[in-house]
């Protein structure tokens, strides 16, 4: 089914009355030229922290002054005469920006593809992971016993088993569905990607939130694209700076769609065109995950309605509805990967860039 007639099938499937757009066809082969390229860190809160010292050997632990956490690191590609909206893509749990990048089998990721289809592209670390660093002084302070153990906050850690059946890779560790999507002979390079994840560690009001509203700010307008834990941050961004997110894509989640908003923030987000995606396999994954990745999607469908009751454009695309079988929670990364990427494009072109009237 090609890009036109999956629009033409989403339509249904939604209630949308607006025509579709299809992608425009990208050039994967020839020379990739850009305009510009650069990193930068954007946001962030200056504290205090007091020296930490008395370990009976080296120096002292953390040195006191003023420190800068809450910040996020982004890497930016700018293509020659931009003529598209900018494109923010934000990695999920135990993940960094490196996700959107090559895929583990060495193919396209969606960072270049998105480029080379003319975007500007922005890929960030999310505020407390990767590059954008974490409060160490937290942790300092448990270890020279100035806070008690049972307060440093958890650092999430997944492991290979939990992520190969929590993701649908496959329906036990080391065998994959028969439709999978996924490399899976390239496992052990996705399993190099996984990093801990310090979110535990950050205030009650994600920085991450503030930092994208920012970057959109400075990216001139942007759609923001988040996955998995970053599923609601286009959301929650969009609500400290709606006029400058441009469009909201949120990649399936296992439980942000549960977050209730008042009747206001509903408003203020049915302004922005917004494309919830959902994958394969859920009801058929293995407990307690089929439950609840199928309580998720529905919680989501409710989420999407409440959206376009209050007069907003909503996209819900259930990708096996949709005839394409087999893909995983990492979209980005399966095998038809750039597929995806082309509906993704494809919505940004008919209902941010060039909505129907």
């Amino acid at each position: 089914m090609n890009t036109l007639l999956r629009y033409a099938a989403i339509a249904g499937l939604c209630g949308l009355i607006t025509p579709a757009r299809a992608a425009e066809p990208v050039d994967t082969k020839g020379t990739l030229t850009i305009q510009s390229q650069g990193s930068f860190f954007i946001g962030g809160t200056v504290q205090h922290a007091d020296g930490l010292s008395g370990l009976t050997t080296g120096p002292d632990v953390t040195r006191a002054g003023d420190v800068t956490t809450g910040q996020m690191y982004v890497q930016y590609q700018i293509p020659v005469s931009p003529q598209h909206v900018p494109v923010v893509m934000i990695h999920g749990g135990g993940l960094s920006g490196q996700g959107y990048e090559t895929t583990p089998d060495g193919r396209m990721g969606w960072n270049e593809y998105f480029l080379r289809a003319g975007r500007p592209v922005y890929v960030v670390d999310q505020a407390g992971r990767g590059r954008s660093g974490f409060d160490g002084s937290l942790y300092n302070a448990t270890k020279l016993g100035t806070k008690a153990a049972a307060d440093q906050p958890p650092v999430q850690i997944i492991g290979h088993e939990y992520a190969y059946t929590w993701f649908r890779i496959g329906p036990k560790f080391g065998t994959p569905y028969p439709d999978t999507q996924f490399p899976v002979d390239a496992i052990d390079a996705f399993y190099k990607m996984w990093i801990p994840d310090l979110n535990a560690a950050l205030p009650a009001q994600d920085p991450s939130y503030s930092d994208l509203a920012a970057l959109a700010q400075k990216a001139g307008g942007a759609v923001l694209m988040g996955h998995s834990e970053s599923f609601m941050f286009p959301e929650r961004s969009a609500l400290l700076n709606p006029a400058a997110v441009k469009g909201i894509i949120s990649l399936e989640s296992g439980y942000a769609c549960a977050t209730s908003f008042t009747e206001q923030e509903r408003a203020t987000l049915a302004k922005i065109p917004m494309l919830i995606v959902f994958a394969d396999h859920h009801a058929d994954a293995p407990e307690p995950f089929g439950s609840r990745w199928t309580t998720s999607m529905g919680q989501c469908r409710d989420f999407a309605a409440s959206i376009q009751k209050a007069g907003g454009d909503v996209t819900f695309m259930h990708l096996p509805e949709m005839g394409i079988h087999g893909n995983t929670h990492m979209f980005m990364l399966d095998k038809n990967n750039l597929q995806i990427a082309d509906l993704l494009l494809g919505w940004i072109d008919s209902h941010v860039e060039h909505p129907a009237k």
